[in-house]
């Protein structure tokens, strides 16, 4: 990149960075009183942000696991690659249609459940696809593991085509299945996760921090699938993990408020705690002066940290050959490691 684009680019990193503080110390000066643990305060620019962090995850994971299918298709197999990226691309609709599903479901059940309980229902659903996911995400096994079987599953497809033992149309069909596999299986965690978010801020918050989040991975992924750039995808998705920690501890701060409006657990206020908790920081960061809002957030926070210090002990004690797959173009020519 050339120096000038470079200087560019910091300077409205800078920029964006200082617009975002200035924002925060505007809530702190306007703001007045102790956030109040039994009024829903989530910010709506809280809430996009969150959910496009999400979404850019989520879709860098899917972007990871494509080019690791990819990357051997080169020469007279890259035409191989179109059932994949079809695949994908049902995927695509089959999470817009799961979507509807999920929220027509949501709808009819507020009909005979309280909103309070079906917010605080699907906020756990929330915390749990963010808990699975942390847990995946500082697992090596697991990129390793999830990346194996799909390589495995296309060797196999490929191998048995060779030898005629299976059609041209299986062969195709496999490999659409393939993508439709490393599609769907983002699309149904974002899918769910978004539920409390719609139910709590509306469609149109949603919409922004999907499409956000959808237009930076449709980024990266030009500049993988088309471009052919090798992107830092481990400190990208090092990044986004870090990011979408602290995206855990606000929703975990938002599902046990949500608990508490819903009467299933109790309050108790931290009165010591009041003066030094302003009401932006339950607004933006769902940190609120009770016993209950902080034991839970230090415990999703608990739960995080000892999953990546037991992870690197677990991987250090693992053979070799079961490290952590290579990050590379899907038009690199060099083999994966788990192909």
């Amino acid at each position: 990149m050339p120096l000038g684009w470079l200087v560019a680019v910091r300077g409205l990193l800078c920029l964006a960075a200082l617009l975002v503080i200035g924002v925060l110390v505007w809530q702190g000066v306007t703001a007045k009183g102790a956030p109040d643990p039994l009024e829903p305060t989530m910010s709506p620019t809280s809430a996009t942000v969150s959910i496009a962090v999400l979404v850019f995850r989520e879709g860098l994971e899917c972007i990871l696991v494509l080019a690791a299918i990819m990357a051997s298709m080169v020469g007279d197999s890259r035409a191989h690659r179109r059932p994949v990226a079809v695949g994908a691309g049902v995927g695509l609709l089959a999470t817009v249609v799961t979507w509807f599903v999920a929220a027509g479901i949501m709808s009819s059940l507020m009909e005979n459940v309280s909103a309070l309980n079906l917010q605080a229902a699907t906020g756990l659903v929330a915390v749990v696809v963010l808990l699975v996911i942390m847990n995946w995400f500082f697992h090596n096994v697991y990129w390793g593991g999830w990346i194996t079987m799909h390589n495995r599953r296309k060797k196999a497809l490929l191998r048995d085509a060779g030898q005629s033992a299976i059609t041209s149309r299986h062969l195709l069909f496999g490999l659409g299945l393939l993508g439709f596999a490393s599609f769907y299986r983002e699309g149904f965690e974002i899918v769910l996760f978004l539920q409390t978010y719609r139910l709590k801020m509306g469609d149109g918050i949603v919409l922004g921090g999907v499409l956000i989040g959808a237009l930076l991975s449709a980024i990266a992924a030009v500049l993988t699938f088309v471009a052919h750039r090798k992107l830092p995808y481990r400190k990208m998705l090092v990044l986004t993990g870090v990011m979408l920690g602290a995206v855990l501890l606000v929703i975990v701060g938002e599902q046990a408020q949500e608990m508490q409006l819903a009467g299933w657990i109790s309050t108790t206020p931290i009165p010591v705690l009041k003066p030094f908790l302003p009401a932006w920081t339950g607004m933006w960061f769902a940190v609120f002066p009770t016993v209950e809002t902080l034991l839970a957030q230090a415990m999703a926070a608990t739960i995080v940290i000892g999953s990546y210090f037991w992870a690197r002990k677990s991987n250090r004690s693992e053979p070799p050959d079961t490290a952590e797959a290579p990050f590379h173009s899907p038009n690199s020519h060099a083999p994966s490691a788990q192909s």
